[in-house]
């Protein structure tokens, strides 16, 4: 069925080569923790690595390519202009479907010093000069955490963040 001259040889790597490490890159990446990251060659264009979608292209100008070659008869320049046009496509696709998932993720982890200033509940009692907890709600989350005061503090009493010492941070009752 297919003629695999020197043309094919080429297109057939490509669309092996880059469609494979797409793939080991989209499934594999999050699960392996940067194992990949030799593949990123740390060009970002709107949060997105340029990698993936490069693989994007060199994949679809493989199948272009054949297309072109095994589907269409065309000669191997006609044929490359095929692939040109279909990794041109498969860039894009794969540029497009990495800045919807880079949009989706969450905000980046935020440092106790962000949360000075919100208010809270407590959920664990507080004794004065020592711990309990406290569920402060930032960024669309409640966080539970270990807080300290210099003040009694009932369960169920609101509070406000004032500062953070170490991992814990330092609440003050909020009047009524």
């Amino acid at each position: 069925m297919f003629e695999i001259d020197l043309a094919n040889g080429i297109f057939i790597f490509c669309l092996a080569v880059g469609g494979g490490l797409l793939l080991l890159t989209v499934v594999l990446d999050d699960v392996i923790g940067g194992m990949f990251d030799a593949l990123h060659i740390g060009i970002h264009v709107g949060g997105v690595a340029l990698m993936p979608p490069l693989l994007g292209f060199v994949a679809m100008f493989g199948i272009g390519g054949l297309i072109g070659t095994q589907i269409f008869k065309l000669e191997t320049g006609a044929a490359s202009l095929v692939g040109g046009v279909a990794g041109a496509i498969g860039f894009g696709l794969v540029f497009g479907m990495f800045s919807v998932l880079r949009r989706s993720e969450g905000a980046e982890a935020f440092s106790l010093n962000d949360l000075v200033g919100q208010t809270g509940r407590v959920s664990v009692a507080i004794p004065a000069r020592r711990y309990g907890t406290v569920f402060v709600s930032y960024a669309g989350a409640s966080h539970n955490l270990t807080a300290t005061s210099d003040v009694d503090v009932a369960p169920g009493s609101s509070v406000r963040v004032t500062g953070v010492a170490g991992t814990n941070v330092i609440v003050e009752p909020v009047a009524r």
